[in-house]
């Protein structure tokens, strides 16, 4: 039988229990061994979502919410807001407490000002006393003008023998965010003292977010500097309350705007995790370091079942576990959860642990009669049966059993499922047929960056429409279109003979805005013209965006045409050299039925030009294309009495079905739609991120003998 070893064996003392190995930690008086991390955290500014959770983790990488990722105690009896964010944990000194502080804001009817902090107290990390501390109530006179608190921490002083928290505030409007301190009383109930000056950045910018570390004697700061960088920095001194001398370096190891920095040393490791909230991508970035200096990304090695937003993380012993796992979680938490098969769609593995059943997608070259799904389990468990099984005649059924904790079964089944298309997140995809390689090319948008953040742009090869092979990054904003650095979506593009030779010409948004780029191949690399093709709106137009461009032949009169918009749709005929437009030639034709969202898709069969379009929002489950109908490139639009192209089908979990284009097979009269949909199964349930998470379908597209269009039914099966 084979052991699944997805975690390191640092687990539970009463499966393996660990000897010999002690650490001292600041807040702590007496060595411990420790065998576990709890992650408290929360998970972003909306209803329900500012709220105090816990997750745990055997090795400080991998991490696994309890209580389903709910709250495990309630925002509205613990603040005056309502809302609780940043919550951080301390063991106390005495071996029979825990202190959490966090900051009392409720963004939904707050925004950003705040004015209170909580003090909470525990003897076993379940249940809590809790107090709130107004700032400018309590210190009328010296802060009354405050209008912000933000994320406080706890260190134990050992020259004061007191608990001290510090915090940010900001004073009215045009003030930095300076770090303070003060004592707590004994009780942990209140402040004993007046906030004092902890850190004061010498350039005068914002901090926020303090996180301090002691090791070898000094203290180490860690600090977000906000709104001057939004990255993290450090100062240091040998003594906790004063003193601090700022590092000039930022600390983390991404480009992108981080804060809520949290530090802990692994257990019975001289290794200390630097993690920080990576928040305009939706993300925590974890990193590894030795001496707080120098920090090296591990995000390959991290896991986690849900998205934190600034938390913190606190070793705990296998005790403490218990306590936590009899309360909040559950053998389930054990069970199989991920596969590492090459033949097996994992983003869209359906796991069921309530009902014990697992759903297998799998790709059209799989046998399923010789299937390994090379299962494996959050924790250290034993699963069987091994290798390869048959699938074919149905389930198969799992066990996977963990020492001492219990065992689960799991009814196995497997199908092969051609959509989605592509591994991974990928959305608006435009589609060619390439006369010269003989092979289709999907153009789409790189998905799954946080608020459609993504700044490069893809292609992949097909001959046969189903299997789909990565021709790399084929142009990349931030290095080759100065002019518009972020933003990469909904590309298009076509394939032109130019005196005997075959050129591409690829049209994409960047930064709201519609550039064009240049190629000898259709798999890239593309060269950008140097400018924006589209920064401006048509005369009428005052609303929407310059977005979503669709390139079209007109073989009837051998002209090429650019249509695009969000919120209205416009067209206009291309120069010949492909990279200009005839600017008086722009039209408005925004169909009359006041459902065009986006993303135009224009095609000719039959002498008949059709257009179709996305409807509603791509974050709603109701994102759907509609279309119309023309005699001319250039309309008017007829709309058709049904023209619901494509929609969502719950029946199959299939939800937010848009932004197409349309091919035909190649000598022909088959023609196929190309969509992305919402991730399947976890799609529907990740609210607007779902609108940003997406996967490229393929499905038929067929007409009546009138020419209409026939409904297409979105499939799991794929042509």
């Amino acid at each position: 039988m084979r052991i699944t070893k997805v975690f390191k064996k640092l687990w539970l003392a009463f499966i393996v229990p660990l000897t010999g190995i002690t650490i001292s930690l600041a807040g702590c008086s007496s060595q411990n061994n420790y065998e576990a991390y709890l992650f408290a955290y929360f998970t972003g500014n909306g209803p329900g979502e500012e709220s105090i959770r816990f997750a745990l983790s055997p090795d400080g990488y991998n991490y696994r919410a309890l209580n389903d990722n709910m709250p495990v105690i309630d925002s509205k009896k613990i603040s005056r807001s309502g809302g609780v964010r940043d919550p951080h944990l301390l063991r106390g000194e005495d071996g029979k407490h825990f202190y959490m502080v966090a900051t009392d804001l409720y963004v939904p009817d707050m925004g950003w000002n705040n004015y209170a902090l909580i003090l909470m107290k525990s003897e076993d990390l379940i249940h809590w006393e809790s107090s709130v501390i107004n700032i400018p109530e309590t210190y009328p006179e010296v802060f009354g003008n405050v209008d912000r608190v933000w994320a406080p921490q706890t260190i134990y002083d050992e020259q004061q023998g007191k608990y001290m928290v510090y915090f940010s505030m900001k004073e009215q409007e045009n003030h930095p965010d300076i770090i303070y301190y003060a004592y707590a009383n004994d009780d942990f109930t209140a402040l004993e003292t007046e906030p004092k000056q902890l850190f004061f950045h010498p350039e005068g910018k914002s901090c926020i977010d303090g996180d301090i570390v002691k090791k070898n004697g000094k203290f180490h700061l860690f600090f977000k500097t906000e709104g001057h960088g939004n990255g993290i920095k450090k100062a240091v001194s040998d003594k906790l309350t004063e003193g601090y001398s700022m590092q000039d370096e930022y600390l983390q190891q991404t480009t992108d705007a981080v804060e809520g920095s949290g530090t802990f040393k692994l257990i019975g490791q001289d290794k200390y995790i630097l993690m920080y909230d990576v928040y305009m991508k939706g993300k925590y970035q974890f990193t590894e370091s030795t001496d707080l200096e120098h920090f090296k990304v591990v995000d390959e090695q991290i896991s986690m079942d849900f998205h934190p937003r600034h938390g913190s993380v606190l070793p705990i012993t296998g005790d403490e576990y218990q306590l936590l796992m009899d309360k909040w979680g559950g053998v389930e938490m054990f069970g199989i959860e991920k596969t590492e098969s090459p033949y097996v769609k994992s983003n869209n593995v359906v796991f069921d642990h309530e009902a014990g059943e697992i759903f297998l997608p799998v790709k059209s070259s799989t046998d399923l009669s010789n299937l390994d799904p090379q299962f494996s389990s959050a924790f250290e468990a034993r699963i069987s049966p091994e290798g390869p099984q048959d699938f074919s005649q149905g389930p198969v059924v799992y066990e996977v059993e963990v020492p001492q904790i219990g065992s689960l079964k799991y009814k196995v089944t497997a199908a092969i499922h051609r959509n989605p298309v592509l591994e991974g997140y990928y959305a608006d995809p435009e589609i060619i047929y390439s006369q010269r390689d003989e092979k289709y090319y999907l153009y789409p948008t790189s998905d799954g960056h946080h608020g459609w953040s993504g700044d490069y742009f893809e292609a992949f090869s097909s001959t046969n429409l189903v299997d789909w092979e990565n021709e790399g990054v084929i142009l990349d904003l931030k290095t080759d279109v100065p002019w518009g650095p972020r933003n990469a979506w909904a590309p298009t593009a076509i394939e032109r003979k130019v005196d005997g030779n075959y050129k591409y010409f690829y049209y994409f948004t960047a930064a709201q805005k519609i550039g064009v780029a240049v190629s000898d191949n259709p798999q890239g690399p593309f060269i950008d013209s140097g400018k924006p093709l589209v920064n401006w709106k048509p005369e009428g137009v005052s609303g929407g965006q310059e977005i979503d461009p669709d390139v079209f032949f007109d073989p009837q009169s051998q002209n090429y045409f650019l249509f695009w918009g969000n919120g209205y749709l416009a067209g206009a005929r291309l120069k010949d050299d492909m990279v200009s437009l005839d600017r008086s030639t722009v039209q408005v034709m925004t169909p009359a039925d006041d459902t065009f969202r986006e993303g135009v898709e224009v095609f000719i069969r039959n002498g008949k030009y059709y257009f179709l379009w996305s409807e509603n929002d791509t974050r709603s489950p109701d994102y759907r294309v509609r279309y119309a109908m023309a005699d001319s490139p250039m309309g008017p639009l007829t709309i058709p009495e049904h023209n619901l192209v494509i929609a969502r089908d719950d029946s199959k979990e299939i939800y937010g079905t848009g932004h197409n284009s349309v091919i035909q097979k190649a000598g022909s009269d088959e023609w196929f739609i190309v969509y992305h949909r919402f991730n399947r199964p976890k799609g529907i349930d990740m609210g607007d991120s779902a609108g940003f998470h997406r996967e490229v379908c393929i499905d038929r597209l067929e007409f009546d003998e009138q020419g209409l269009i026939v409904p297409v039914k979105p499939t799991l099966e794929g042509i």
